[in-house]
């Protein structure tokens, strides 16, 4: 059965929070993997990243990590040196995913997140700079053993890879075994023409799997077709972690960053957030199930 998780952001409206008290509640609930936003790796020492991961393996939680590049680290910028910065930072996070027993990082990790200054449609200059800069990550990625997987995100987050069929195509161009490609049902609602042929186009090149509604609810709470996407996965023998990364808090960073402006379920309190998050592992596990060959 694929492990299940979920994004810690589910609960938190900023981007860092106490990861420790996450562990412990994904755990509670009955999730595999609990995921959270790379960047405050940077801030951690290594003895607290070890700490989390010894008690992470105490409770049975993988921690896998994700993030949206920030435009300083720019590593699709024809500025080159935004793009040697971000060159940098990206390889720096990677090592400390490293240290803590991490194996993917996954998300908007191949280019700023959004469309950059002045952009006037053309995106293949951007493309390669990035393509250029991902060379130059991967390998570290390669000497860490971490799995390093695109993104394909909808147009108002990046203007790079916003199609299966876009994923694919970068990481051929990088052609190392590190690289991956994570699909993302809210994403893939807006912009493929079908998610169930997107699914079977990526087959094993799909690396990991983020599940949330159209309008980034809990799968099962929106109109997507969950037959099409778990029927889609069983095609190609996908065996690998489903997360679910709704977001239905409005404020914070989060409500900023992804643009929620109201709270998707009424009175969000702490233990309402867990019974939702209850309710969606439990939607996923019958899912699975349904479809299991």
């Amino acid at each position: 059965m694929n492990k299940l998780g979920i994004f810690m952001n589910f609960w938190e409206k900023n981007w860092d929070a106490d990861h420790a008290k996450y562990i412990r509640k994904a755990a509670r609930i009955g999730f595999d993997v609990l995921e959270f936003q790379a960047q405050p790796l940077l801030e951690m020492t290594d003895e607290k990243i070890r700490s989390l991961k010894a008690l992470a393996d105490d409770v049975g939680i993988e921690l896998t990590y994700s993030l949206g590049l920030d435009r300083a680290y720019d590593v699709s910028s024809l500025d080159e040196n935004i793009r040697k910065g971000g060159v940098k930072y990206l390889q720096d996070i990677i090592r400390k995913i490293h240290i803590g027993g991490g194996t993917l990082l996954s998300g908007v990790s191949y280019a700023g997140w959004g469309t950059p200054d002045n952009f006037a449609g053309d995106k293949r200059p951007y493309l390669e700079q990035s393509i250029k800069s991902m060379r130059e990550i991967i390998k570290v990625a390669e000497e860490c053993g971490v799995t390093y997987c695109v993104e394909a995100v909808n147009r108002f987050e990046t203007c790079l890879i916003n199609t299966a069929r876009e994923a694919l195509d970068y990481a051929s161009e990088i052609d190392s075994p590190n690289i991956g490609v994570l699909l993302d049902t809210y994403h893939m609602n807006i912009e493929e023409t079908s998610i169930g042929d997107a699914i079977r186009l990526a087959g094993d090149r799909l690396t990991s799997f983020h599940t949330g509604e159209n309008n980034r609810t809990a799968p099962g709470r929106g109109h997507l077709d969950w037959d099409e996407i778990f029927g889609a996965l069983a095609d190609i023998g996908y065996s690998g972690r489903i997360v679910s990364e709704p977001f239905v808090m409005a404020g914070g960073e989060v409500g900023r960053d992804i643009h929620v402006y109201r709270d998707l379920i009424a009175d969000p309190t702490e233990e309402k957030i867990d019974a939702e998050a209850k309710y969606l592992l439990n939607f996923e596990k019958e899912m699975i199930q349904k479809y299991s060959k």
